[in-house]
C-alpha cells in the first residue's frame, strides 16, 4: 500500500538528498551509489538513498556493507539467498524487489527462491542453501536456535563465516526496518512478496 507522504524522486517518504548539500565523505557516497557499473542495485531510489540523509552514517556502513556482501568468502548464491530470507522474513518488498533478479543471476534456483518466497520447507535443498533458510527462520521467527541446526551451521560454515553469514542477515534487517519506515516503494514491475 503506497502512502500518500510518497517523494516521486525517491519513493519514499524522504527526498533524495542534493548533492551539493552534502560534504566530502557524503559526495562520496553519493557518487558510489549514481556511478555505472556501482554495487549499488537501486542506486539513490533504495537505502542508499536514505542513508545520505545521515552522511557520516552513511560513509562508515559503506566498508561494512560491502564487506558483508563481497568479502567474506560466502558464494555468490549463498549470499543472496541469506540476503533474500532475511527480506522475507522482515517482509520487506524493497528488499525482495532487487534481491530476487539478483539472486536469479547469481544461479540461487527458481525452486530456491520458491521455498524462501512461500514459506516452505527446505526438505531436498543443498544442504547449504537449507541451512541458511533453516537458521535465519530459528534466529529471527522463534528468536531461539536449536542445537541440531547451530551444529548444522558451524559445522557447515566454521566460526569466522558463521558470524559474517550472520553479520550480513543482521545488516539487511537493519536495511529492512529503514525501508519500511522510510515506505520505499518498489517499482511497479519488479517481483512482488505475497504479504496478507
Amino acid at each position: 500500500m503506497t502512502a500518500n507522504d510518497i517523494h516521486a524522486d525517491s519513493g519514499c517518504r524522504l527526498p533524495l538528498v542534493r548533492r551539493e548539500d552534502l560534504d566530502e565523505a557524503g559526495r562520496k557516497v553519493f557518487d558510489h551509489h549514481t556511478a555505472p557499473g556501482s554495487d549499488s542495485l537501486a542506486g539513490l531510489q533504495g537505502p542508499g538513498g536514505v542513508r545520505l540523509h545521515s552522511p557520516k552514517l552513511s560513509a562508515l556502513l559503506r566498508p561494512v556493507s560491502k564487506y558483508l556482501r563481497f568479502d567474506t568468502g560466502l558464494s555468490n548464491s549463498s549470499r543472496e539467498i541469506a540476503i533474500m530470507v532475511t527480506a522475507r522474513l522482515m517482509d520487506s518488498r524493497f528488499e525482495w524487489a532487487a534481491h530476487e533478479p539478483e539472486g536469479l543471476r547469481q544461479g540461487v534456483p527458481q525452486s530456491t527462491i520458491d521455498v524462501i518466497k512461500f514459506h516452505k520447507p527446505t526438505t531436498g535443498l543443498p544442504e547449504e542453501a537449507a541451512i541458511i533458510i533453516d537458521l535465519a527462520r530459528e534466529a529471527m521467527v522463534k528468536h531461539s536456535v536449536s542445537q541440531a541446526t547451530y551444529q548444522r551451521a558451524i559445522k557447515q560454515f566454521g566460526a569466522k563465516q558463521l558470524v559474517d553469514l550472520l553479520g550480513l542477515m543482521g545488516n539487511y534487517m537493519a536495511t529492512a526496518t529503514l525501508l519500511c519506515v522510510f515506505d520505499n516503494q518498489p517499482p511497479p514491475d519488479a517481483p512482488k512478496l505475497p504479504i496478507p
